[in-house]
């Protein structure tokens, strides 16, 4: 595996709340203002070998990861503002602490690009996306069905730049970029990043599974002003979210496996636009579970949340592990990182393999695929050995 020599340049398409809260926030950490807290790359931990061996140093120090001193930053939007004037604008982060970060950075030597920029609309596969010469002479007849977020993975990967995509979007799931990520060794991953009721769910749903209790219902609901939430007031981008979204309970409860618990549960989500909000989200759940002789039980969950500010870390973990597995004679030919399905709604899998949606068993993953890469013996947790 390479080391990280030199500064790595991120280039982010969308310059919102997600995108300028990232950036900001690195600034801030890097200059001693603030705390990564929420990213793994930098707080967390990977146990190696067995547990009485009381080895478990953080992933920074396990893996050759980029320095956050080493990362410097370009992007792009419709709006004309500069980030700094764009992060203003969001609300997110105080004045204060956005005057003690406002700066200029250069000298990339090596890059990544990840997908910040709003919802599209909905999308499906179509004979444009099924092979990269099919995609290029699209290109040239400005074919309807490449959406802009596409054109922009394209561009990155045609010069075996990674990408990962932060929006629910087709953008490299289809096999044109395949190709061309296989092709150039270029890293892609995603979609959608998992932060606030997603989250919820894929903690809750594996522990409702586990503990084999069924569901008859679940119902979601949110509001958020800010440009995404204005941006899914639309119902074409709302359906393209919609779809991301509601893929996740049927992936993890597995109701033909088991059907008495999960057959005809009825899963519902929506998505208000409510401007006073701003970015500060709420998601509303209603779930109906029933256990021992089918005695029926609600839960009640009310996420008061932020939204960027859980996005960001995903972001800068996102952006170190894809450079890493760049940099990775064993992942960067492979074209989908599906160990990165711990950061996303909706993971990209190869054709035809349906996605792990339990967050602990994608954390597991990626954690495996750290020790793979530094030869450390897999972590299965079976445990037998303990008691020889």
């Amino acid at each position: 595996m390479e080391p990280a020599h030199g500064k790595l340049g991120v280039m982010i398409p969308g310059m919102g709340a997600v995108a300028t809260t990232f950036v900001a926030g690195v600034e801030a950490i890097r200059r001693g203002h603030a705390r990564p807290i929420g990213s793994l790359t930098q707080m967390g931990t990977i146990r190696l070998g067995k547990r009485t061996a009381g080895r478990s140093p953080k992933i920074s120090q396990f893996v050759p990861l980029a320095g956050l001193n080493d990362l410097v930053f370009t992007g792009w939007d419709i709006y004309e503002d500069n980030m700094y004037a764009a992060a203003r604008k969001a609300g997110v982060l105080e004045k204060e602490l956005l005057d003690k970060v406002n700066k200029k950075s250069s000298g990339a030597k090596r890059l990544v690009m990840i997908w910040c920029g709003s919802t599209e609309i909905f999308l499906q596969p179509k004979a444009v996306h099924q092979s990269v010469k099919a995609f290029e002479s699209g290109l040239l007849k400005n074919d309807e069905a490449i959406a802009p977020s596409m054109i922009y993975a394209y561009a990155a990967l045609s010069e075996g730049v990674p990408f990962a995509n932060g929006a629910p979007n087709l953008t490299v799931d289809i096999p044109a970029m395949h190709e061309l990520a296989r092709r150039n060794r270029a890293p892609i991953c995603g979609k959608d990043y998992k932060t606030g009721q997603t989250l919820l769910k894929t903690i809750l749903a594996p522990g409702f599974k586990s503990r084999m209790l069924g569901l008859n219902g679940w119902f979601s609901t949110n509001i958020l002003g800010n440009r995404d939430g204005e941006v899914l007031d639309d119902p074409e981008s709302f359906k393209t979210k919609e779809e991301s979204k509601l893929s996740v309970l049927e992936q993890i409860l597995q109701p033909k496996l088991y059907p008495e618990l999960y057959r005809n549960f009825y899963h519902k989500v929506r998505i208000n636009y409510y401007p006073p909000r701003g970015d500060n989200k709420e998601g509303w759940d209603n779930i109906d579970i029933f256990g021992w002789l089918g005695y029926p039980m609600q839960i009640k969950v009310d996420f008061l949340c932020r939204d960027s500010i859980l996005a960001a870390p995903l972001v800068l973990d996102l952006v170190l592990f894809l450079d890493l597995a760049k940099r990775s004679s064993e992942l960067q030919g492979i074209g989908i990182q599906e160990w990165l399905s711990f950061y996303f709604k909706s993971p990209m899998t190869a054709p035809g393999l349906y996605p792990e949606h339990d967050l602990f068993i994608q954390l597991m993953k990626l954690k495996n695929t750290l020790r793979f890469l530094r030869g450390e013996e897999l972590i299965t947790h079976l445990g037998l050995e303990y008691y020889d």
